[in-house]
């Protein structure tokens, strides 16, 4: 089977590996938490990979772009999350900053991939097979 278009991108592999990780995690946290954050949690991370892929999938840069923007949210909300199960003293605070940290390095990705997305939009859409993230 050839390679999946997505599975080139680094921010892809990348966001994909955090998302097992935090899945892991949430099979930690205590079973009260199961419907709630760990629920929130497992889906705030596994958004980012798929909004990923379905921007990838998608036709034309204007609409990759805007699925590079949900799937920064969903990036945004896992950090949230992951300070609530620090708080509530489910996981080390250790633990909570290599979890912060390459998420941060995951958003400088994303972010570089939006930017080349919107300079194709702006461009009329011309290349954004091309455009690396």
């Amino acid at each position: 089977m050839p390679p999946r278009p997505y599975e080139t991108l680094v921010a892809w592999k990348r966001s994909h590996a955090l998302g097992l990780r935090i899945s892991a995690l949430c099979r930690r946290l205590p079973s009260h938490e199961r419907f709630e954050l760990a629920s929130q949690l497992r889906r705030a991370a596994r958004s980012v990979p798929a909004n990923l892929v379905e921007g990838r999938g998608a036709f034309g840069p204007g609409i990759y772009l805007r699925h590079v923007q949900v799937a920064l949210g969903s990036l945004a909300e896992v950090d949230y999350f992951l300070l609530c199960a620090r708080d509530e003293g489910y996981i080390k605070a250790e633990e909570c900053e290599e979890f912060a940290t390459e998420g941060w390095q995951i958003r400088g990705l994303m972010v570089r991939l939006a930017a080349a997305l919107r300079k194709a939009v702006e461009q009329g859409g011309k290349g954004h097979r091309r455009i690396a993230g």
